[in-house]
This record gives C-alpha cells, sequence and structure tokens, in this order.
C-alpha cells in the first residue's frame, strides 16, 4: 500500500495534509473484501480501509474511449504497477508515492518540479482529460510561485485548439474555478487560463476585458484585465468568501462590450454588465448565492463608490434597492466587493475606503427604526396602507440625517 497524491506533494512542501489517498499494488477486489475492506467506488474499484476508514483505490490504468472526460475506460489487475499508475496523473508533483516504509517512490521527477517551482504534465495522456487545464489552473492560484511548464502550456494551448475544452461541463469548470477562487493568488488561475487559451473558450466575457482601456485618473493601470487580476488579489488579500469573490470575477464586464470609439469611458456599462455576469453564471450552473451577489455588484458598484456625495434619500434608496433591510449580510458582501473593487488598482491598494463603513453605519440607523411602533400609531392615527408606508419612510430619512 503506498501514500499516493497531494499528501505526499504537501508533506514535502511542509504544509499540513488534509485528505490522505492510497494505492495498492499486486491487489484484486476480492483480495481487499476478504481483508474487511469495504467497496465503494462506482466507476472503478475504490475500498474503505476497514480501520482507518480513508479511501484505497487499486493500482490501475486508463484509456481514452472517447471526447471529454466521461471517455474513458479503466482497468485493474493485481500486475499492475505503482509506475504504470502514476503515469496516468496529471502533474509530476502530483505523481509521487511514499511506501510504508517512508520511502518516495518517485519516476517522473515530482520531487525535482517542487524543488524548482514548476508545473509539469506528467506525459502525452495529460491531453485525454480537459479537466486537467482547470486544474493546473488552479493549482497555480494555490502555489502561486509556480511557473508552467513551456511543453505543458504548449500542451494546453494544443487541447484547446483541438476543442478539448469546448467537451467541459458546467459542474466541472464551476467546481475547478470557485476552488481556484478560494486559492491565495486567484489572479494565477485566470492568467494561465488566458494563456493557454481556455478563458476565451470557457468565459469569453472575462477574456475580452484585457486590452480594454480605462481612465488612468481612475485606474492607474489602465488595462480593464489587469484591473480584475488586482481585484481578486485584494479579495484574497481580506480572505472574501466566494460570493465576494465571485462577484469581484463578474463586476466589469460590461466594460468587454464597450464600442472602441468610446474608450476609455464606459457609460452604462452597469447594466451591460449584470447581463452578463447573469449569462455567465447560468451557463455555469453558479449557486444562487453567488450568482445574486454578482448581478448586484455589476449593478450598484459605482453608486457604492459615489455614494459619500449622495443626500440621505439617495443613501435610502441605495439601501432599499439592495433589499439590504431583509438581507443585511449580502449588504455586507456587496460593499467588501466594492472596496475590493476600489483597492485593486495600481498604487491604491492601502487607500481608505470609508464608503463602506458608512453606508453599515446608515443601514444600522435604519435598521433600529421601530417599525412596528411606527404603523401602531399610525393605524391610531386613522392612516392605513401607503400613508403608513410614507410614515416609515421618513423615519427611516430621519434615522440616516441622523447619524450624518
Amino acid at each position: 500500500m503506498f501514500l499516493v497524491g497531494g499528501a505526499v506533494r504537501d508533506a514535502l512542501l511542509g504544509l499540513p495534509v488534509q485528505d490522505r489517498d492510497w494505492v495498492v499494488v499486486g491487489a484484486s477486489p476480492k483480495s481487499l473484501i476478504d481483508q474487511g475492506f469495504q467497496p465503494v467506488g462506482k466507476d472503478f474499484p475504490v475500498f474503505l480501509h476497514p480501520r482507518t476508514h480513508e479511501e484505497v483505490a487499486l493500482a490501475r490504468t486508463e484509456r481514452k474511449t472517447g471526447s471529454g472526460y466521461h471517455g474513458f475506460q479503466f482497468h485493474t489487475a493485481p500486475d499492475v504497477t505503482l509506475e504504470q499508475d502514476l503515469a496516468r496523473r496529471d502533474l509530476t508533483i502530483n505523481a509521487m508515492a511514499q511506501a510504508e516504509d517512508g520511502s518516495l517512490v518517485d519516476p517522473y521527477g515530482g520531487r525535482r518540479d517542487l524543488e524548482a517551482r514548476v508545473l509539469r504534465h506528467v506525459s502525452p495522456a495529460f491531453a485525454e482529460d480537459p479537466v486537467r487545464i482547470l486544474r493546473l489552473a488552479r493549482f497555480a492560484a494555490r502555489f502561486g510561485d509556480f511557473s508552467v511548464a513551456p511543453e505543458t502550456m504548449a500542451l494546453m494551448r494544443d487541447m484547446v485548439a483541438a476543442g478539448e475544452a469546448d467537451a467541459l461541463v458546467a459542474e466541472r469548470v464551476w467546481q475547478e474555478i470557485a476552488r481556484g477562487l478560494m486559492e491565495q493568488h486567484p489572479a494565477r488561475m485566470i492568467e494561465i487560463l488566458r494563456d493557454s487559451g481556455a478563458l476565451a473558450r470557457i468565459a469569453p466575457e472575462l477574456d475580452r476585458l484585457f486590452g480594454v482601456p480605462q481612465p488612468p485618473a481612475h485606474h492607474p493601470e489602465v488595462d480593464t484585465g489587469a484591473h480584475l487580476l488586482l481585484v481578486l488579489e485584494e479579495c484574497a488579500r481580506v480572505s472574501a468568501p466566494l460570493p465576494v469573490r465571485y462577484a469581484s470575477l463578474c463586476h466589469d464586464l460590461g466594460k468587454g462590450t464597450t464600442p472602441e470609439e468610446e474608450w476609455p469611458r464606459h457609460l452604462k456599462h452597469e447594466s451591460r454588465g449584470v447581463e452578463l455576469a447573469a449569462a455567465l453564471s447560468q451557463r455555469w450552473r453558479v449557486p444562487s448565492d453567488c450568482k445574486e451577489l454578482a448581478e448586484l455588484v455589476a449593478r450598484e458598484h459605482t453608486n457604492v463608490h459615489q455614494s459619500l456625495a449622495f443626500t440621505p434619500e439617495a443613501r435610502l434608496r441605495l439601501i432599499e434597492r439592495c433589499d439590504a433591510l431583509r438581507r443585511p449580510e449580502r449588504f455586507a458582501q456587496l460593499l467588501l466587493a466594492c472596496e475590493c473593487d476600489a483597492r485593486g488598482r495600481a498604487g491604491l491598494r492601502d487607500r481608505p475606503y470609508p464608503q463602506r463603513e458608512s453606508l453599515l453605519t446608515d443601514l444600522r440607523a435604519v435598521q433600529a427604526v421601530d417599525q412596528s411602533a411606527i404603523s401602531a400609531a399610525a393605524l391610531a392615527a386613522g392612516k392605513k396602507g401607503p400613508a403608513i408606508g410614507q410614515e416609515i419612510h421618513a423615519a427611516r430619512l430621519a434615522a440616516i440625517r441622523a447619524v450624518r
């Protein structure tokens, strides 16, 4: 039995080992069952260890039989060697094993590539599974100082050109994108996907942001794509949750559809961005909390940036439009995404962003208004329907004015 994959890699890097995967060589399903292992695998033989309950797989090989990543045929037998099993893995740093005596089995140079900080494919079989493009990009987001081997990047570009990326299904795309967004360097994932050509296939809305200029007075980095990468890095710096990171990914999509003759201005990019964010979310089957926040941030981020100059009436309209009284946590996420947007600009990472706390102060003031008491008093005075709503609105407005 050998410890394989990420557990070996992370141990060599001095990182905490989260999950441990095992491979057994020289065994059959029957021999493992006879020893008390519990079968759980559907596509190929995987078992639970009778004592540790960790997953144990039989050594296997695989053969491409169709397009995409569903078209594989697996073969397990006692004569499948450990080296054959490791050969089917994606990257050399994931193709190492540790024997029970602690010795390292490294037939494909994984330790060498760990030390050189390189992401390199194990074999040409990498090209048989388009999900590996996404996985490599995600590993680049986790290990931000790793480069991609030139031959691996060339292989990924060939895969994209051959249409392999078009075979990716929504669930797997979102699974890998979401995991990559939550890593320490999410911008690296976008960079790798763009360099390989995969971004243009899975998210043309994002790919077209690169090369689109913005006013340098507000965006010293100028390029909209460069701004996007800075915003994602800021999200990681403040440990933003996934909905905020996804909303930040989508917040400026409308700028990619601005006619060139209007550059570097982007009038009404917010409303265009809402439609584009909704379309991307639908295509990737994004969870509702991420989808809704992305549309909200796309629509309102400019208003939040400008809110310090708003009248109390306009600030209350913003709060009500964002449904902040019913969904205060989502409103707080909107403001965090806007802060990351404001600081995700060249040289402006540490500038203050008072808009966030100012609007949260307004929301707390509005929340403190006793709506029930106002309604009861209005009813006692003979008022009904719209008149009661006007009383509540006036009280909320007064509360905002009181904290200004």
